[in-house]
C-alpha cells in the first residue's frame, strides 16, 4: 500500500463487483427496507466513491475478494455474512501463513479487513455484521504476538530521516549527476515540506512554486489526508548541502538543460540517466505518460539512498515527514507550529504520537528533566 500503510477507515465503499441491486439503484447507507428513499443516484454514487482514497478503495476490494473466495471454499455466505462467519475468517487468517511472506497477516491489516467487510456490506445495501467476536480475535492475537516479542505486534513505521540522517545520506550521493540532483531535491524538499510521498510526487515546476523576495520558495502542496491546499514557505538553509531551495533550483536547471522546462519536477529515469523512458508491461504502455515518478519510486529512492550508508531503520518517503518532526523538536519548535507547517490537524493523534516518541528521548525525557531539577535544587541548597 502506499505510503504503503493504509489508515483503517470504516467508510462506505461503492464497488461494481459486489452483488447487483434491483432496479439499478445503489442503496444509501444504512439501508432501511421500509424507506423508499433509501437509494443513491449514479451521480451520488460517483461522489461517494470520489471521497474514498484510491489506495483504500483498492485495498478494500482486495480484502473483500479474498473473503468471498474463502467463504466459497468454506461453504459460507459472504453477503450478508453472519457474525460467526467473520469471526471464523479472522481466526483462519491468524493461523494461515501467506504464500509470499510465509507469515499470517498482522493485527493492523486484520483490523482493516474487518473494516473492509463492514464497508462492503453497507455499499451492497446490507446491515454490517456484528464484528465483536472478530475484533476479540485480533485483540488476543495482538497480545499473543506482544508477549512473544514478535515485531508483527507493532505497526510498521517509517524511521525518521532528520537532518543528521539526511546529512549522512546526501554525503554518499553523487550530486553531479541528474539522478543525484533529483534524489537530493526529493529528500530535502520532502523534509522541508514535511510531506508524504503522495504530496511530493505531484509537484510541478514552476506551477507549484513561487519565488520569494528573500530567496526562498513558496510551495503549494495538496495535503491529501485533509483534502486541502496549503502554501508552505521554504527558506534558505544555512547549510548549503541541506538546503531544499537550492536543491530544487539545481534540479530545475538541470531538467531545463534536458529541454524539460515545466511540468513534473520528479521524473523517472533509467539506469543511464535518460528522462521519462517509455515503460511497457505485456506489450502495453504503463506509467505516467509525462514521465512523473510513482509514489513507490519516491520511497525506493529514500530507502536506497539511506540504506547505502548502513544506517539501520525502515526508510520510506514518509521518513522525511517524520524526520521533519524530529528535526523541529530538536530545535525546540512548538508542536503547534510543527503541525501547521506540516499540514497536520491541530488535534492530530499521528503528530502527537511522533512528538511523544521524540520527547521521550534524551533531554526531553521526563525523568531526565526531573533529575536535572533535583540536581539544581541540591546545588542551590548547598
Amino acid at each position: 500500500m502506499s505510503e504503503r500503510d493504509l489508515e483503517v477507515v470504516d467508510a462506505e465503499l461503492v464497488d461494481d463487483l459486489l452483488p447487483a441491486i434491483p432496479e439499478d439503484r445503489t442503496p444509501a447507507v444504512p439501508l432501511a427496507d421500509e424507506d423508499p428513499d433509501a437509494w443513491l443516484s449514479p451521480e451520488a454514487q460517483a461522489d461517494v466513491k470520489a471521497g474514498i482514497p484510491e489506495e483504500t478503495s483498492k485495498a478494500y476490494k482486495g480484502d473483500m475478494d479474498r473473503f468471498t473466495e474463502w467463504c466459497v471454499s468454506a461453504g459460507r455466505r459472504p453477503l450478508p455474512a453472519a457474525p460467526q462467519t467473520v469471526t471464523e475468517y479472522l481466526s483462519y487468517l491468524k493461523r494461515t501463513p501467506r504464500p509470499r511472506t510465509k507469515r499470517p497477516y498482522g493485527p493492523k491489516t486484520m483490523d482493516r479487513i474487518i473494516a473492509s467487510i463492514r464497508s462492503s456490506h453497507r455499499a451492497a445495501g446490507f446491515q454490517p455484521p456484528d464484528t465483536m467476536g472478530a475484533r476479540k480475535v485480533v485483540v488476543g492475537y495482538r497480545e499473543e504476538l506482544s508477549l512473544a516479542k514478535d515485531p508483527a505486534a507493532q505497526p510498521k513505521k517509517a524511521s525518521p530521516a532528520d537532518r543528521t540522517v539526511l546529512r549522512i545520506a546526501l554525503g554518499e550521493l553523487d550530486r553531479t549527476t541528474l539522478a543525484g540532483k533529483r534524489d537530493a531535491a526529493l529528500m530535502l524538499l520532502g523534509h522541508a515540506l514535511a510531506s508524504r510521498g503522495s504530496e511530493l510526487v505531484p509537484l510541478d515546476w514552476p506551477g507549484n512554486f513561487t519565488e520569494l523576495p528573500d530567496g526562498g520558495l513558496r510551495v503549494r502542496v495538496y495535503r491529501k489526508k485533509r483534502k486541502l491546499w496549503q502554501d508552505v514557505t521554504v527558506v534558505l538553509d544555512p547549510e548549503p548541502d541541506l538546503c531544499a531551495v537550492r536543491a530544487v533550483r539545481t534540479l530545475a536547471a538541470a531538467l531545463a538543460d534536458e529541454d524539460h522546462h515545466e511540468g513534473a519536477l520528479f521524473l523517472r529515469m533509467d539506469r543511464w540517466g535518460y528522462l521519462a523512458p517509455p515503460m511497457q508491461r505485456e506489450g502495453k504502455p504503463i506509467g505516467d505518460p509525462d514521465g512523473r515518478m510513482t509514489i513507490e519510486a519516491a520511497s525506493d529512492i529514500v530507502q536506497r539512498s539511506i540504506e547505502r550508508t548502513g544506517l539501520p531503520g525502515r526508510w520510506r518517503s514518509h521518513s522525511s515527514r517524520r524526520g521533519f518532526v524530529k528535526s523541529a523538536r530538536a530545535a525546540g519548535v512548538d508542536i503547534v507550529d510543527i503541525g501547521r507547517h506540516g499540514g497536520w490537524d491541530d488535534k492530530s493523534k499521528a503528530l502527537i504520537g511522533y512528538v511523544d516518541e521524540e520527547d521521550s528521548q534524551g533531554k526531553r525525557n521526563p525523568l531526565a528533566q526531573i533529575g536535572k531539577a533535583a540536581t539544581k535544587a541540591q546545588e542551590e541548597q548547598g
